[in-house]
């Protein structure tokens, strides 16, 4: 499956900025069954500095430096992607969850010991004692990983309630899980911690989901959304893409665009500006196909968390790009 993507953030300042840096997240990965025909990176101002670089979890990121007055910033992606439907999970003939968790203790491979760095608390998706008896319903002693961690993002999408008016940025995984409640954020971070709370590698995805207009509704530009979901890893199967936001196992409807070990480490754009006094966030995504798929239809769930907060108008904070662009 084809995608043209188009992903476009616009930041518009009451008063002019003085300076502005950002760290972007915007240039895409390449997986097994995904393939970039090109793409373009665009940030008007013209940065007075841009650096490309690859981060700690392997992810293609930008350092771009604005250092003229300027009163709107706009960074803007768009590509075309190759999406290949991934292999058939055989999620019943992966090794027994306990199996998994003692042998990347003495896994000394470069594959063990990059999953080794997901078993552990992250700011985002620390492993809370409190989610073990939950996580421990699915993954009964002796169950295969995948399926267990199947199960355990099945039960999310059924016990919690998709509401974006119910989480904001601030909102801790603690939370999540006594109010049963989030978004798609929430919702991977939840299964991500859960998965932690028993020693098991887990990291967070970030990227984009193909969706549907309602029957008999035209296809709205601009009216897509990115994502987050999460992973589990199997030294069989190597890592598995779980989305608990819309109960799926992830196949080619999902374009991938980083990972890491929570939001954080892959948040879209965040940086500084320097004055700017209050200002507005605009956020689309456009996921176009451009043939047409043999599978199923996926209707997915958007996020919308408070990405448009206003900052303090001298030297402020970026808001990060986890909620309030539409993240399904």
């Amino acid at each position: 499956m084809q995608y043209r993507l188009t992903h476009i953030t616009e930041y518009h300042y009451g008063v002019a900025a003085t300076v502005s840096h950002s760290a972007v997240h915007m240039l895409p990965r390449e997986v097994s069954n995904q393939t970039w025909q090109n793409f373009d990176l665009i940030i008007t101002p013209t940065p007075d500095v841009f650096q490309k670089h690859v981060d700690f979890f392997g992810n293609s990121a930008a350092f771009a430096a604005v250092q003229q007055p300027h009163k709107q910033l706009i960074i803007k992606l768009v590509g075309t992607v190759d999406v290949q439907p991934r292999q058939p999970l055989l999620q019943n003939m992966s090794r027994p969850w306990e199996q998994v968790r003692d042998k990347l203790i003495t896994d000394l491979t470069n594959d063990g010991l990059d999953a080794y760095q997901y078993c552990f608390d992250s700011p985002l998706a620390p492993g809370l004692q409190m989610l073990q008896a939950y996580t421990l319903k699915s993954f009964t002693p002796g169950r295969p990983i995948l399926d267990a961690a199947k199960d355990l993002s099945e039960r999310i999408h059924v016990d919690f309630k998709f509401d974006p008016t119910s989480t904001t940025i601030l909102t801790t995984v603690q939370k999540v899980f006594e109010q049963r409640s989030g978004v798609c954020q929430d919702f991977a971070h939840l299964m991500i911690a859960c998965l932690r709370s028993l020693d098991l590698p887990a990291r967070y995805v970030s990227g984009y989901l193909r969706t549907y207009p309602p029957p008999g509704k035209p296809r709205l530009i601009g009216a897509d959304a990115s994502h987050a979901w999460a992973a589990v890893y199997c030294p069989d199967n190597g890592w598995v893409d779980f989305d608990p936001t819309n109960s799926q196992i992830v196949n080619n409807d999902h374009i991938t665009l980083a990972w890491g070990r929570d939001f954080e480490d892959v948040s879209p754009v965040k940086g500084v500006v320097l004055g700017g006094g209050n200002h507005q966030i605009r956020v689309s995504v456009d996921v176009e196909p451009l043939n047409t798929s043999t599978l199923a239809p996926v209707v997915g769930q958007n996020m919308s968390q408070s990405q448009s907060q206003s900052q303090p108008s001298t030297q402020s904070q970026l808001p990060s790009q986890s909620q309030s662009q539409n993240v399904n």
